[in-house]
């Protein structure tokens, strides 16, 4: 069954229509209809007489993309892909050659990093974990910043990062940047996921011939990395258009940034307060979660302004023990699910086969969220997965295990980043995963609860023992 694509409402209908050429700027809160009015503007950029044309509607990931098909009607100048499938079929076309990608950047950074242990035992930042020098070198390639003068000498400024690196320790992370891709040149790859786009931006800025997309519009822009957004707005002639839709709240992929490190020339920016989505405790309860200190920085985050309909207020169900909590989660699921569409998310993968175990136990259509999603439903039924799985779908119950203070945030975000900037992080992660519910939140934990939560003395939600 397909997929009803929501009518724009208010000044939603404003940003269907703004210029049609240049690059345009949208900013909301979620729940705002980013999403609708990203259909809705792509759909009219390829249809409309005079200023139409071929029209590329990008996201993040596979899944997002079976969504978007799912409400869009089919139209021979629309594109929708994920930005990858866009650099790759760039990249085959302009060097008619295989693009073969490297997937073993985290084996070959680990022995770069072991390499460098070697030669430099007593220096400190050497024995950070291997999350932190990925995360660091995802940063690097995503803002172009791979000169080594530049990167060490810190001219690019780094949002996000609590306790910036000192140049020595920037030394010794080039320096296993470079090896890094010195083994990667050595096992026959030019590409990884991370610079694709800056080769794809280098390849665009001589290409003279014509450009394949008049405009492109970017759904969930705040994932995209600045390189990803500038090789974009090179793909596009003089006479066409880029629009970037996003909200910086919810950004979980690598570190911070704000639409400014783009290099779009943008006269005005559009912001959308109104949550349509959620609950108005729901949204109060998101609202509170990124005012807390630990939620800011200097991103452009929207404060909603208003939301939906009112609905019961979240509830913090405590269990006995782990193995509880994802008992309680299914049996709720499942009693949900047969009227309406519930998601249980959670941080990782490492419990999906044992809640797979228990929803297995109800006659419900139970659903895996993961990036090769083939088709989405409209449909009652269970949704599980991580919180990055969810991003950009909405769901009338959404079901949230292990909300305890040893889970949240992730123990291994903590050892590479320290605790200060790993709360930072995974509140915007949680922020996703809160803000997926329409109505229905049920958070559960058995130990002490998350810090990453406002306190009870907020009276945003309600508590029950099981």
């Amino acid at each position: 069954m397909g997929l009803s694509l929501p009518d724009p409402k208010g000044h939603q209908r404003d940003v269907v229509f703004l210029n049609e050429r240049g690059h345009c700027v949208v900013l909301g809160t979620a729940g705002s209809g980013k999403t609708t009015m990203a259909v809705h503007r792509a759909h009219y950029l390829a249809a409309a007489p005079g200023i139409g044309g071929r029209t590329l509607l990008v996201t993040f990931n596979k899944a997002l993309v079976t969504y978007l098909r799912g409400m869009s009607a089919a139209s021979r100048n629309l594109q929708i892909e994920t930005y990858h499938t866009f650099a790759r079929g760039y990249l085959a076309h302009r060097t008619k050659a295989p693009v073969r990608i490297c997937k073993s950047k985290k084996r070959m950074v680990e022995q770069a990093l072991s390499e460098a242990r070697e030669l430099h035992p007593s220096r400190s930042v050497i024995h950070r974990p291997l999350d932190f020098f990925l995360d660091e070198l995802h940063w690097m390639v995503g803002h172009g910043v791979v000169d080594q003068q530049a990167y060490v000498e810190g001219r690019a400024r780094r949002v996000g990062r609590i306790r910036p690196l000192q140049q020595p320790d920037r030394e010794i992370v080039f320096a296993i940047y470079q090896r890094y891709v010195q083994l990667r040149a050595e096992a026959g790859y030019e590409y990884d996921f991370d610079n694709m786009a800056s080769t794809v931006l280098a390849a665009l800025r001589t290409d003279p011939t014509e450009r394949l997309y008049r405009h492109v519009v970017v759904d969930e822009g705040q994932d995209f990395t600045p390189e990803m957004i500038r090789s974009l707005a090179a793909a596009i002639p003089d006479d066409g258009s880029l629009t970037f839709f996003g909200d910086y709240a919810q950004q979980i992929y690598g570190s911070r940034m704000s639409w400014r490190s783009l290099g779009l020339n943008v006269p005005n920016v559009v912001e959308f307060a109104h949550n349509y989505r959620n609950s108005r405790q729901v949204a109060q309860l998101a609202q509170a979660l990124s005012g807390m200190p630990h939620f800011k920085d200097d991103v452009d985050l929207v404060q909603p302004t208003g939301s939906a309909a009112d609905g019961p207020r979240p509830t913090i169900l405590e269990t006995a023990g782990k193995k509880e909590q994802l008992a309680q989660a299914a049996t709720n699921a499942l009693a949900l699910g047969a009227d309406g569409q519930v998601a249980i998310l959670m941080r990782t993968r490492e419990h999906e086969n044992e809640l797979r175990a228990l929803l297995g136990r109800g006659r419900v259509p139970v659903h895996r969220l993961h990036r090769d999603l083939a088709r989405w439903t409209d449909e009652p039924g269970v949704f599980y997965g991580t919180y990055s799985a969810a991003k950009g779908f909405e769901f009338d119950s959404v079901i949230l295990p292990f909300c305890d203070a040893d889970e949240l945030p992730k123990p291994s975000e903590v050892e590479a980043h320290g605790r200060d900037e790993a709360m930072a992080r995974e509140a915007r992660q949680l922020y996703v995963a809160i803000t997926r519910a329409r109505t229905n939140l049920i958070m559960l934990h058995s130990g002490k609860l998350t810090d990453l939560l406002p306190n009870e003395m907020s009276d945003l939600y309600v508590r029950v023992s099981s």
